[in-house]
């Protein structure tokens, strides 16, 4: 049954909250409705909030983690080791890793996996950046912590086919991470071990 809506600029307020990821029309309509119950300064503040994220965030022209700089906080650090470099499928996961207190090093962020099934290949990803990253020399540690499912291993053994022709090290987390677990729902201790435990990702690769 279609919701019936009293006001069209409830029904487009509805319509927009319900293309957010997870949120359905009646989940939506619900959100609506507590924004309306609140006081005007909360609405007004949410929206002004939503509207300084999405003009004043930009991608790290390094990382391409998110940023309100060129360049983004972890990669401005000097104190950061720039040798080792941690490829991530998304910024969710950067919070994650970082949330562990066991990774000094930079990040690289993919924007994804490869995914036939959904249409995306390699060059809908930040992999020929990462590779232009570790060409320009540097870089003496490549972090494959990607998630343990059949797209994440896929990205991984991509990455190291194109990686190969360099003098670099290219380990991924150790297995206390479990095949098919995403990385951003792993609990922190999981993560921070497999970090620290990590594997040549060639060998790893030679076992399956």
């Amino acid at each position: 049954m279609e919701l019936q809506y009293a006001s069209t600029l409830l029904e487009t307020a509805v319509d927009k909250l319900s293309q957010l990821p997870g949120i359905g029309r009646k989940t939506a309509l619900r959100l609506a409705l507590h924004i309306l119950r609140q006081d005007e300064q909360m609405g007004v503040a949410l929206g002004d909030a939503i509207i300084k994220l999405r003009q004043g965030i930009k991608y790290c022209r390094s990382c391409h983690n998110i940023s309100e700089t060129d360049l983004c906080p972890i990669c401005a650090n000097p104190s950061r080791d720039a040798s080792t470099i941690c490829v991530v499928e998304s910024v969710k996961d950067v919070i994650s890793v970082e949330n562990t207190n066991q990774f000094n090093g930079l990040y690289h962020v993919l924007g994804g996996v490869i995914s036939p099934m959904e249409g995306v290949g390699p060059e809908q990803l930040q992999i020929a950046s990462l590779v232009e990253r570790v060409k320009a020399g540097g870089i003496n540690e490549v972090i494959l912590a990607l998630s343990a499912t059949m797209e994440g291993e896929t990205t991984n053994f991509y990455i190291y086919r194109q990686l190969a022709p360099f003098d670099v090290k290219i380990t991924q987390l150790a297995r206390g991470v479990a095949v098919g677990n995403e990385i951003e729902y792993i609990d922190e201790i999981t993560l921070g071990r497999s970090l620290v435990n990590r594997t040549l990702f060639s060998d790893s690769f030679a076992d399956k």
